[in-house]
């Protein structure tokens, strides 16, 4: 018999990992993960920046792991993955979603500036996949989420690195997905719209930007980040068990409205 719907929708027991926890989305997802249930591996670059995360992890009775890992380097991922995996005691779930942007009209783009995005929010985001999936194989499957981004489907002006990175993501969710279906490995992605971090606090600080973008979402409000805690908590439990390969847009209806 099927596990009834509230029970398929609980982390309980899940060891999780949340890249770029820091602070922003991959801080509310990590929190939010452990309020579900789960335990969960917090990685940054500079793991004393975690300590916040941390505690409301703790906060709710789960296990927190701290870990510093770069996701541009392949050998500082190998490394982080086996920690939190052994920090855990395994690993079902990994969130991917350490990501890095910054706005510059498209010819004034240097290689340099697209190596530093590329590197992150791509290449990283798939060798963290394949050492996670490497571990969860052997622990009968798990689940991943890729954090893409409007930029995955729409063009933006001044993102030309970041939107082909996040296009690329979801490409990548898309390959990954059919690949690894096989092993019991669900791959799926986000997409959130406008929320305000201190990755896009640039944007938020231009009162006329504010007023045009709330003007082309049907909600009328910008995101919040408990907002993505749901979605994300649904593709990553047994509820989401026959969904893989997907974005799913949480942009208060910005996409279909365009």
């Amino acid at each position: 018999m099927n596990a009834p719907v509230k029970t398929s929708f609980s982390l309980e027991g899940r060891k999780v990992l949340v890249t770029g926890a820091s602070r922003g989305i991959g801080e509310a997802l990590a929190a939010g993960m452990a309020a579900h249930g789960a335990d969960v591996a917090i990685a940054a670059r500079e793991e004393a920046r975690l300590a916040r995360c941390a505690a409301a992890i703790e906060a709710v009775g789960r296990k927190a792991v701290r870990l510093a890992m770069d996701v541009a380097s392949v050998e500082s991922i190998a490394a982080g993955i086996e920690t939190a995996a052994r920090g855990l005691g395994g690993l079902d779930i990994l969130i991917n979603n350490a990501g890095i942007e910054e706005v510059r009209p498209s010819l004034e783009v240097d290689e340099a500036l697209w190596d530093r995005i590329q590197d992150t929010n791509l290449k990283g985001a798939f060798f963290c996949a394949r050492a996670a999936a490497s571990a969860m194989r052997g622990q009968g499957g798990g689940a991943i989420l890729n954090m893409c981004s409007l930029t995955s489907g729409v063009g933006v002006p001044t993102a030309a690195s970041y939107g082909a990175s996040k296009s690329g993501l979801l490409g990548l969710t898309r390959t990954l997905a059919a690949e690894w279906a096989s092993l019991g490995i669900r791959v799926n992605a986000l997409g959130p719209g406008y929320f305000r971090t201190d990755l896009t606090e640039v944007f938020y600080q231009d009162r006329a930007w504010c007023e045009t973008m709330l003007g082309k979402i049907p909600a009328g409000r910008f995101g919040e980040l408990e907002d993505l805690v749901g979605p994300a908590v649904f593709l990553c439990s047994d509820a989401a068990r026959y969904v893989t390969g997907q974005l799913l847009y949480v942009d208060g209806g910005f996409m279909a409205s365009i």
